[in-house]
C-alpha cells in the first residue's frame, strides 16, 4: 500500500517561487529513487528532475536547470521540489514518482506515482 501525496501547488506570478512536497508511505524511502514529472494540457508527460536513493546524485531537465532544485528529507519520507524564477511554460500538473535502485529520466521506469498537484504560473 504505497502512497505518494503531493502538495504545495497553486497559482503564482511569473518570476515567483513555489515549493512542492511529496510525502511517501508504505515503502522504505531511503531505498527508492524519486522523481518529478509534469504534464500540461495537450502535451506528453515530461521529466523534470530526479534524485537517487542516496540523495547525492540529481538530474534535471534542461528547461528547469538552475531554477528548480530537488531534495529529500529521509526523516520525513518526503521529497521536495523548490521552484524558483517560475515561467508561464512551467504551468502543468506535477507528479512525484518512486522507483527502486537508481534514478531515471523515463516515466516508464517509475513504479509508484502520486496523484499530482497543479502549478499555474501567470504572466
Amino acid at each position: 500500500q504505497v502512497q505518494l501525496v503531493e502538495s504545495g501547488g497553486g497559482l503564482v506570478q511569473a518570476g515567483g517561487s513555489l515549493r512542492l512536497s511529496c510525502a511517501a508511505s508504505g515503502l522504505t524511502f531511503s531505498s527508492y529513487a524519486m522523481g518529478w514529472f509534469r504534464q500540461a494540457p495537450g502535451r506528453e508527460r515530461e521529466f523534470v528532475c530526479a534524485v537517487n536513493w542516496r540523495g547525492d546524485t540529481t538530474y534535471y531537465a534542461d528547461s528547469v536547470k538552475g531554477r528548480f532544485t530537488i531534495s529529500r528529507e529521509t526523516a520525513k519520507n518526503t521529497v521536495y521540489l523548490q521552484m524558483n524564477s517560475l515561467k508561464t511554460e512551467d504551468t502543468a500538473f506535477y507528479y512525484c514518482a518512486a522507483r527502486q535502485r537508481s534514478a531515471s529520466t523515463f516515466a516508464n521506469d517509475y513504479r509508484y506515482w502520486g496523484q499530482g498537484t497543479q502549478v499555474t504560473v501567470s504572466s
